[in-house]
């Protein structure tokens, strides 16, 4: 049994590596976007299953904003970047210094920005991802939608294919001056991509 709890913490430890240098690359790319510091904490990396996804936004009837792609390549899933309405507005006006129209929701400029902020992101942990693993992992163009987090989930799913059982959630901080931002980074795995994944990191793979 303790052998089996350290190769589960092991697996664990590899997964919040990426993230942190996948942390440290988006921190660098938004800072060079905006010109201008920016900061992000360690994140909290987990390993959900599927169902546990929509309850860590706060369940299936959560109103956010996610930027939604495919991922391509030799581990193909899906790559969600969820925020509140809130975070995503303060995001916006205090991270990237754009002034908010304050409407109910974001105008095309501001979503635009937004869809450019989590385009980088996501590609600063798949490239900190492809690089740990030497695997070829790139994102498609992104999408963008404000809706119930249950909705945007199941619609992403379904334009982009298959999912498979485990999901890769990273709790992502911005940290600009005296501000943070919490936003969700979740990678759903396609079922044959798991495995391939830990296996180029020399870690068997298993759904516990």
């Amino acid at each position: 049994m303790e052998l089996f709890k350290n190769f589960k913490d092991f697996k664990m430890d590899v997964l919040k590596e990426v993230g942190n240098i996948g942390a440290g690359n988006a921190a660098t790319a938004l800072s060079q976007l905006l010109n201008k510091p920016i900061d992000m904490a360690v994140p909290k990396v987990q390993l959900l299953s599927f169902e546990e996804i929509t309850d860590k936004v706060g369940g299936a009837e959560e109103l956010v904003y996610a930027v939604f792609l495919r991922v391509e390549g030799e581990a193909p899933g899906n790559l969600f970047f969820i925020l509140s309405p809130e975070a995503a507005s303060n995001l916006l006006s205090r991270i990237a210094g754009i002034e908010i129209s304050g409407g109910d929701e974001l105008s095309e400029m501001e979503l635009s920005a937004l869809s450019e902020i989590g385009n980088i992101l996501a590609g600063s942990y798949l490239s900190s991802l492809a690089d740990f693993t030497s695997l070829s992992m790139y994102p498609t163009v992104p999408a963008l939608a404000m809706d119930m987090a249950g909705a945007i989930l199941g619609y992403g799913l379904l334009q982009f294919g298959q999912m498979g059982d485990d999901a890769l959630l990273i709790d992502t901080t911005f940290l600009e001056g005296q501000n943070e931002i919490e936003g969700q980074f979740f990678l759903i795995p396609d079922p044959e991509s798991f495995p391939k994944i830990f296996k180029a990191l020399g870690v068997p793979f298993d759904n516990d």
